[in-house]
């Protein structure tokens, strides 16, 4: 009644809305965490596995005496919900410290990207560690499931044959590799056919679990067939003895592809950002200094005195405006060949900057062309402007909002209370230092109102830099764990192999060569490892770089290729697993030849 020509309009679509740009941000982090959660689950139940098959003569005992089925799995489950509450009490911990350290660098984050402020101070929630300690024993009784059900399967004495756990493994083998190749094909379909963050994400854990769950029977037919390329007995053995030892190290050597397939995929998506980011603040920032006035007065004296001393004084007005009914910036340029020279251009029509600076079509940020699926030569509403073409796009990272280029005169007729008070300069980059001071002094300006290139450049790259500190860390983290998941598995599996090593040390073979074997062994493993986790590795960066974060923030970064760093990641890995293997490896060439012996004389 009061004001009838008012109306209401959603703002979805705008891009600029705080709340959706940080929940994206916090998507991606729950996205990494999640793949570190996911990596602990294929550890517990590997470890599980492994320590099930540990207590297969205590189990048949048990079961011989008369324990009730029933009793002896309520006990294996209570025991493993009292360690999953102790080791998730652990982590909640250890995770408060972790975050502690790491909020300085998230708070610089959200601040310089999205201008959302933070206290700098971490609060502990109750539900935090509620949630936590549900999620380590959720994940410690679904990591464990499968191992229970075999032993309530399983007859009194089937336990005791040698080797049963590891043979119900290998049966299950070419399922768990079919299972993988589901789960493969509708991550594809998600990411092929689905339009969103859920869908981008649902690509991501559909190629992550899919190779995942492969990984074991890919590794299997790859020592199948050195296997029968071996040309001597001593390579045959070490061929077959190490796919005998698959489905004890499986589970490990997949939280080591998932950490590798991470490590690849973020390392190459942050190297692309950077070489991608650094080349466009060469090409945007050209101008040798950038100067922010009090008001459009004090603007065009600045201009007027720095025309004397400059090689060209480039004003930059802008406003806000509705474009395709949406809010957008709209900015001024002069028609000068900074801007021909150096604008990050992404695609553009015939005579797109003759047409610009005579006020024929506008040029767009890539962020408004990927929203309303604009391409050169479209026409776009652009409010005051009226229906105008579009004459170029143009790259626009860190940008939340969409974001049009128009000449001054335009902008001073459609909106004649636009902004006035920045102003670029150029000059030699030498006299830039000398000219900033004699400004300060001219106009009284505070030190904030002249910003250096290089001075913006530093600022800008800092926050890049803030911004994938996270990230690095839960890289670093997975790696770390999937490095001690096989020095778990070697641990346990190195009593359980001496029946398959005593023959060996009998026909000769000295501990020592022994051990050196078992080490080779694990450096194979490893290499074909890393060889498989390479090209899942390079997919996901694709999808973080062409799905995710066009999904999430609107623009599309090029993808490069850093072999320096996949052959970093490789000697690493080697590391990793030959850390792993160090301690069973020294307690096998300390082995008392008794030992080997003892194995002749058991019932084994």
């Amino acid at each position: 009644e009061l004001a009838p020509a008012l109306r209401r309009q959603r703002e979805a679509g705008a891009g600029g809305d705080l709340a959706r740009l940080t929940a994206s941000f916090h998507l991606n982090l729950s996205a990494f965490g999640f793949l570190a959660f996911a990596v602990g689950l294929f550890i517990v139940h590997g470890a599980i596995g492994l320590a099930f098959e540990q207590r297969r003569p205590m189990l048949r005992t048990l079961r011989a005496l008369g324990v009730p089925l029933g009793e002896l799995v309520a006990i294996l489950l209570a025991e493993l919900v009292v360690l999953s509450f102790l080791a998730g009490a652990a982590g909640v911990g250890l995770g408060y410290l972790l975050a502690r350290a790491l909020l300085p660098d998230v708070a610089a984050t959200l601040e310089g990207l999205y201008g959302a402020a933070l206290d700098g101070e971490l609060a502990l929630r109750a539900s935090w560690w509620a949630t936590g300690l549900t999620l380590a024993i959720l994940g410690t009784l679904a990591a464990s499931a499968q191992g229970l059900w075999r032993i309530a399967r399983m007859p009194v004495l089937a336990a005791g044959r040698p080797r049963a756990w590891l043979r119900a493994s290998r049966r299950g083998l070419a399922a768990q590799g079919a299972a993988g190749a589901v789960l493969l094909l509708a991550g594809v379909a998600a990411g092929w056919w689905g339009e969103g963050l859920f869908w981008g994400f649902a690509f991501l854990g559909g190629l992550l679990l899919g190779a995942a769950l492969m990984l074991p029977l890919l590794l299997a037919a790859l020592l199948s067939l050195g296997r029968h390329a071996a040309s001597t007995p001593r390579w045959q053995w070490f061929w077959a003895d190490t796919q005998q030892q698959l489905p004890g190290l499986s589970l490990a050597l997949m939280a080591l592809m998932l950490a590798l397939a991470a490590n690849v995929g973020v390392g190459t998506m942050v190297s692309s950002f950077r070489l991608t980011f650094t080349g466009w603040l060469d090409q945007r920032l050209a101008a040798e200094l950038y100067v922010t006035a009090r008001d459009r007065t004090e603007a065009q004296a600045i201009a007027d005195w720095s025309a004397l001393r400059t090689d060209a004084v480039l004003p930059i007005w802008h406003a806000n405006a509705r474009i395709n009914g949406a809010p957008a910036e709209v900015y001024g340029i002069a028609d000068d060949p900074t801007y021909r020279d150096n604008w990050p251009i992404l695609a553009m029509g015939p005579g797109g900057w003759a047409r610009l600076a005579a006020g024929e079509a506008v040029f767009i940020n890539e962020q408004l062309a990927r929203r309303d699926a604009l391409r050169p030569g479209d026409s776009i509403d652009a409010g005051p402007l009226g229906s105008m073409p579009v004459g170029g796009i143009y790259s626009d990272y860190g940008n939340p909002r969409a974001q049009i280029m128009v000449t001054l005169s335009q902008l001073d007729r459609a909106f004649p209370d636009a902004e006035r008070n920045q102003l670029a300069l150029r000059l030699a980059p030498e006299r830039a230092a000398a000219l900033a001071g004699d400004l300060r002094a001219a106009f009284d300006l505070p030190p904030g109102a002249i910003l250096r290139q290089q001075e913006i450049k530093a600022r800008s790259l800092a926050i890049f830099e803030r911004t994938f500190a996270v990230t690095a860390a839960l890289n670093l983290l997975t790696l770390l764990v999937a490095g001690f998941a096989i020095l778990t598995s070697l641990l346990t599996l190195s009593a359980m192999r001496l029946p398959q090593l005593a023959p060996v040390w009998a026909l000769g073979e000295t501990r020592r060569r022994l051990a050196l074997i078992e080490g080779m062994r694990s450096l194979v493993l490893a290499m074909l490892t890393f060889a498989l986790a390479l090209p899942v590795g390079l997919v996901l960066a694709w999808a973080l770089l062409a799905v995710v974060n066009v999904q999430a923030f609107g623009w599309r970064l090029p993808m490069f290729l850093f072999p320096a760093d996949w052959l970093r990641l490789f000697l690493l890995s080697l590391g990793v697993a030959l850390a792993g293997a160090a301690l069973p490896l020294r307690r096998l060439a300390r082995r008392q030849p008794a030992d080997f012996l003892r194995v002749f004389a058991s019932e084994r």
